[in-house]
């Protein structure tokens, strides 16, 4: 998500810095946005000088203090209160006053980040869907203390990379999540249940309802460990039975299933084409 955030940013003028834990990481983040700028160059979407320009505006570093500088600092680390809390008390101690705050978190509460800072009125939620160059919706979740400029300041900015926000109260889940994880969640269920077999979930979700993708192939996709601390987010401020990560999600990853990121979820994909986990139905 960050190196996508990073990229779009870049791609929209820009001039990015992406912050990282270590040069390993730096150097992986780097890869994975020349490798989605090199599949937009092959597939006509973007120029190759397009694609220099953006590369030139990137910068990777491992110092918080290299932040000091940006008007706007954008974070995409785990989906964990406590970790996200420590970068923004980092954070906070080195970036300009005017400097505006958001979170790509997927569930947790912003109100709960801004707090942490001295800054709650330039605090606001950016949330935006993966895969970020190709999705176009960012919703832009305001607190009960987000100032108006910032809620201004933070719409123009998703309006700048190209891409349609919508505003959101700061509830878990918001908008997106709030609709789309209990469907996940209801999938998983039926392969608990032996509805149908893996396949056949997904092959009926995405003919019968005009899906993309299926809803096991899409847990898959936001990682099954993600989706997990996300129910967990919304059932714990709910206490809806719809919300609470099924048996199977909690031992699959117990047993080290996160989907596409480690390749063994829903389906395995070791191979060019992922196929169904058959352990699992």
């Amino acid at each position: 998500m960050g190196s996508g955030i990073a990229q779009v940013a870049a791609q929209a003028g820009f001039p990015t810095v992406v912050r990282e834990m270590s040069n390993a990481l730096c150097q992986r983040a780097h890869a994975a946005v020349q490798g989605s700028l090199a599949k937009a160059v092959e597939k006509g979407k973007l120029t190759p000088g397009e694609r220099d320009l953006t590369l030139g505006r990137l910068s990777f570093v491992t110092d918080v203090a290299a932040l000091g500088g940006c008007d706007l600092v954008i974070e995409a680390v785990v989906e964990d209160l406590a970790v996200k809390n420590a970068f923004w008390r980092e954070v906070d101690a080195t970036a300009a006053p005017g400097t505006i705050f958001a979170s790509n978190t997927s569930s947790l509460s912003i109100a709960a980040m801004a707090v942490s800072t001295s800054r709650p009125d330039r605090f606001v939620g950016l949330h935006f869907f993966n895969p970020v160059p190709a999705m176009q919706l960012v919703e832009v979740v305001r607190t009960v203390t987000t100032s108006d400029a910032t809620h201004g300041a933070a719409r123009a900015f998703v309006l700048r990379l190209g891409k349609q926000p919508i505003d959101a109260r700061d509830t878990p889940g918001f908008v997106v999540n709030l609709l789309l994880v209990p469907f996940l969640l209801d999938a998983i269920r039926a392969v608990e249940r032996g509805v149908a077999s893996v396949r056949d979930i997904d092959t009926g979700m995405s003919l019968g309802a005009g899906h993309p993708m299926g809803p096991l192939a899409l847990c898959d996709y936001v990682g099954l460990d993600t989706l997990q601390r996300v129910a967990e987010v919304m059932y714990g401020e709910f206490r809806e039975q719809r919300y609470a990560p099924p048996p199977l999600l909690r031992r699959m990853v117990i047993s080290g299933m996160m989907g596409r990121k480690n390749g063994r979820g829903f389906y395995l994909y070791a191979g060019e084409t992922p196929v169904p986990n058959t352990i699992l139905g």
